[in-house]
Formats: structure tokens, C-alpha cells, sequence
């Protein structure tokens, strides 16, 4: 009954949308994908993934796919900070392009300086324009950390010379929805690192708008669209973690999920890189992998179309989507030894779920850690 409900509810959000105008009324979303070669079968198993990704029920499936089509209805505006610019190359760049970033390619993207044509004067006057024609319609995304306050003038953006936290601050107050794209956006990344030279922060302090982190470094495609669509489909913010990350891609550590996850338990580590246990394929955390202490969906949606993703290559979890990461997750190849008995950001974040949970669970969940390490100490080598 509570699936009826929500199924007619998002049905209803859905025909709302498509009275909206398109973006180009001679080419559609799902024709543009059926160009590119995928059929309508591989479409819908696309929507029946993303579904699950965003726990809904598979009967669920037909109106993913119908936010999928719809969504060059809502006009989005993309601002670069502080930045690689991998959060958009990522999405952007893909040498065989996925259904999700063909979705992106196809989005009313009324401004992105990576791939607009406009500069100077014109892209600035297209900015404005898209603020003022949208306002209160349009989704923000901003990728890249902030410098602000006395040091804002360290992002100088456009003609006008206006700085990265005044641009900022002036797109989130008529935006009907604003994502932080990337660990830098989210919570400063390796800008805000000590010693911070200029002052870098994450786009939910220089703005008292919801803002809704969708970090890593970058983050998966997956993520990033798939947030576009839960919008898309509610028309409302997602359930968020103590971090405002989207608890559908952050709920879980990487370690509940890693396909490693039984050596772990089994007390067989990687004591260095190219030994034995790294060719069987043993447990990474000995050699710096920060899986136990950050929350993300890596192992399941991976990276470049899904081929691999870091711990499955042979090299730990960095703790990238993570606060502070930078400064709070290294030595890159060494474990966390101030954390065996004890949980960083005081349990928001490290040895939990994406919810602060009792303190007796978190300190099971430490001591195991130490505990397994312990074990591999002294467990004898294989002949």
C-alpha cells in the first residue's frame, strides 16, 4: 500500500515535468541513447539498476527511466571553484559513453565552463540570464572548494572580476536544488588541507541554502546522475547521512561491501605490495586501505563503465569521500594507528553507518579491526 502511494505520488511529479518545454523539440533523451546503440532493453535495464541503486522497488523501473527522459525539462547550472575540473572530465570524457553521461551530455546546461563555447562578457551575461529566466527552477552544481572571507579574492572568476564565494552565493539563492559535486565542494578536498594558504571551504559554509555533498575524487558518474534523478523524481531532498551525502550512495562503508571483506575477517593482509598476499588477493588494510572508515558505493557502481575500482585494482581505499580527507586519512600506505580503539569525527563518519549508531557497536567494530591486525601478526607465514 505505502508503494502504491509513493508509485502514484512520483507519477504525479513525473506529468508535471513533462508539460515543461525541451530543451530541442527535434531530439529527444531516448532517442539520442537509441543513437548511440543502445536498444531500449539495455535503457531499461540501465533504469532497473539506477532503481535499486536508489532503493526503489523494481516494478519502479518504468518511471526511472520516464525522470531519465525528462530530465532536459529542468535547467541546471554548473559552477567550477576551486578545482581539476575531474569531477566533470570524469562525466564528461568517457571514451565510450555511458547511459548516464549521455544523459548529462543532453541536460539543459544553461552554463558549464568546461564546455560552453562562450567566454568573457557572454559567459558571464549567459550566467545571469539563466539565473533570472530559471530563477527558482534551476538545480545548481557547484564542483570545487571556496576560498572566502579575508583570502576570497584567491578565485577571481569573469569579466566582471567577481570572486568564487560572491558567484556562489548569488546562484544558491534562487536555485530550486544545489549540489556539492566532489570532495572539494563538499568539504574543501585537498584545497582546504593544512595549511590551507587560501582559506578554501565547502560550499554549505558560504551559503545557508540545503546543500546536498555528493563527495569523492571524484565521485562516480552514477552518483552524480543518479542524484539528478532522485530530484528529479521527488522533487524533494534525498534522506542524507550527518554529512548531507544522499544515504542511497553513502549509507554503507566501503568495507561492508568489499570484495575483500572476507579476507579481512579471515586475518589475511597485504603486509607490502607485490608480496603473496597481495597476488591471492588478501585484505589491503595493512597497507593504508581507509575502507573501514568511509562511506561511499564504490565497490558496487565502480569506475570507467564499471570496469574496476581502486581496492579491486591492488591499491587501498584513500578515504576520499570522506571530511578533511587530505589531512585526517594519511599516510596513504599506512594504516590508522590512532584509530584501532578509537572513531574519527567522534563517530560521525568512521566506524559507523551514515548514522551516528550507539557507541558500543563503534567500539565492537574498532576493536574487531585491531584485533584482526593483531592476529596477522603473529599468524605464521605460508610455506
Amino acid at each position: 500500500m505505502k508503494n502504491n502511494s509513493l508509485f502514484n505520488k512520483l507519477s504525479s511529479r513525473l506529468d508535471e515535468l513533462s508539460n515543461l518545454p525541451k530543451l530541442d523539440d527535434k531530439v529527444s533523451i531516448s532517442k539520442l541513447i537509441e543513437e548511440k546503440g543502445f536498444s531500449r532493453r539495455e535503457f531499461m535495464g540501465w533504469a532497473g539498476a539506477m532503481a535499486s541503486m536508489l532503493m526503489l522497488p523494481a516494478n519502479f523501473t518504468p518511471l526511472v527511466a520516464k525522470a531519465a527522459e525528462l530530465a532536459d525539462r529542468l535547467p541546471l547550472v554548473w559552477l567550477h571553484m576551486a578545482e581539476c575540473t575531474g569531477c566533470s572530465e570524469s562525466l564528461l570524457r568517457s571514451s565510450t559513453p555511458s547511459i548516464d553521461s549521455l544523459i548529462f551530455d543532453y541536460i539543459s546546461l544553461e552554463y558549464h565552463e568546461t564546455i560552453m563555447a562562450a567566454a568573457g562578457w557572454q559567459a558571464e551575461h549567459n550566467l545571469e540570464h539563466a539565473m533570472e529566466k530559471y530563477k527558482g527552477r534551476y538545480i545548481l552544481m557547484v564542483e570545487g572548494g571556496i576560498p572566502h572571507g579575508q583570502s576570497d579574492y584567491f578565485l577571481t572568476i569573469g569579466a566582471h572580476g567577481k570572486t568564487g564565494e560572491q558567484s556562489a552565493k548569488e546562484a544558491s539563492e534562487n536555485a530550486a536544488a544545489i549540489f556539492a559535486i566532489g570532495s572539494c565542494s563538499s568539504f574543501g578536498g585537498v584545497q582546504a588541507a593544512y595549511p590551507n594558504p587560501t582559506n578554501a571551504t565547502a560550499l554549505s559554509n558560504v551559503t545557508d541554502k540545503p546543500v546536498i555533498n555528493v563527495p569523492g575524487c571524484p565521485p562516480s558518474e552514477s552518483n552524480i546522475v543518479g542524484t539528478l534523478l532522485h530530484f528529479i523524481l521527488y522533487g524533494t531532498l534525498p534522506a542524507l547521512d550527518v554529512f548531507n551525502r544522499p544515504k542511497w550512495a553513502y549509507g554503507l562503508r566501503i568495507h561492508d561491501a568489499c570484495e575483500r571483506r572476507g579476507r579481512f575477517d579471515a586475518g589475511e593482509f597485504v603486509e607490502q605490495f607485490g608480496d603473496e598476499g597481495a597476488k591471492d588477493g588478501y585484505c589491503l588494510y595493512k597497507v593504508g586501505c581507509k575502507g573501514p572508515y568511509t562511506f561511499n558505493n564504490c565497490s558496487k557502481q565502480k569506475f570507467n563503465q564499471g570496469t574496476s575500482w581502486p581496492v579491486q585494482a591492488g591499491h587501498g581505499c584513500m578515504g576520499c569521500s570522506e571530511p578533511d580527507f587530505w589531512d585526517k586519512m594519511g599516510i596513504v600506505h599506512e594504516p590508522l594507528g590512532d584509530r584501532l580503539y578509537h572513531t574519527a569525527f567522534g563517530g560521525l563518519g568512521s566506524d559507523a553507518t551514515a548514522d551516528k549508531i550507539g557507541v558500543g557497536i563503534l567500539t565492537v567494530t574498532a576493536v574487531g579491526i585491531a584485533a584482526h591486525a593483531a592476529i596477522s601478526l603473529i599468524k605464521k607465514p605460508k610455506e
